[in-house]
């Protein structure tokens, strides 16, 4: 099926390509830097954890960002996080990694190549149709510069999932410092270096991973059109996705 959005944010063909294949084991996603003969392949998807999402609003953006440190300090405001404009039902959802492996040599040392190739909230079990890059709450593509994706960024090459109606309490964690210092926070340390902070009050969590620069966000749709899955990818320049 077509995009039911705008055209304009429908994912290309290499876009389509890579994210169909992150999330599916066995399959080759490239070949090793420098080493065409070597291939990368899909090795597994993995359930990190699962996450509360009560209002059917969704973050999907660095939980701090350095630039704003001063801000975090002295208690003034800083820019909103980057909600979603599209609504999910609210519900329990699985926080999902798809990693890779392309082993290579690297001064005479052996590596296994391991990553991160994409992370993903699966809101349902249906089959994607089609992928289209997620715009945030307030975006509007006709103000993108020719050839920009709508994304998020992050200095500290880490992103999160959040409740938006529970987002102060749960990004507040992560934006205490003192003197440029963070402060130490009761996470629940999850596998590869990510973490989760739930809120009570709300019943809502936010869960962080690996982002490279930030992500592009892609919403995953069935043939119906609704959303089933909503996935980051690398926001490096000239990824694939």
């Amino acid at each position: 099926m077509e995009s039911v959005g705008d055209a304009r944010l429908a994912a290309g063909a290499e876009a389509a390509w890579y994210l169909d294949t992150a999330f599916t084991p066995g399959k080759q996603l490239g070949t090793v830097y420098d080493d065409p003969s070597t291939p990368v392949m899909v090795t597994g998807v993995e359930e990190v954890t699962t996450m509360r999402v009560p209002s059917g609003r969704l973050v999907v953006d660095a939980p701090w960002h350095d630039d704003e440190i001063d801000e975090y300090e002295r208690g003034l405001p800083t820019r909103p996080p980057r909600e979603l404009a599209v609504r999910i039902p609210p519900g329990t959802y699985p926080v999902e990694m798809a990693w890779t492996a392309g082993p290579y040599e690297f001064f005479g040392e052996q590596f296994d190549g391991v990553a991160c190739a994409a992370t993903r909230l699966r809101i349902s079990d249906e089959p994607v149709a089609c992928w289209e890059m997620a715009l945030g709450v307030g975006e509007d593509i006709d103000r993108l510069p020719p050839g920009e994706q709508p994304r998020f960024f992050s200095d500290a090459n880490v992103g999160c999932f959040a409740d938006a109606g529970a987002w102060p309490a749960l990004a507040a964690p992560f934006r205490t410092f003192t003197d440029g210092v963070p402060a130490p926070r009761d996470s629940e340390e999850l596998s590869d270096g990510c973490e989760r902070i739930g809120d009570e009050t709300h019943r809502a969590d936010l869960v962080t991973f690996t982002a490279e620069s930030g992500g592009i966000v892609w919403l995953g749709r069935s043939e119906a059109g609704e959303v089933a899955v909503i996935a980051v990818t690398s926001g490096m320049p000239g990824a694939k996705a």
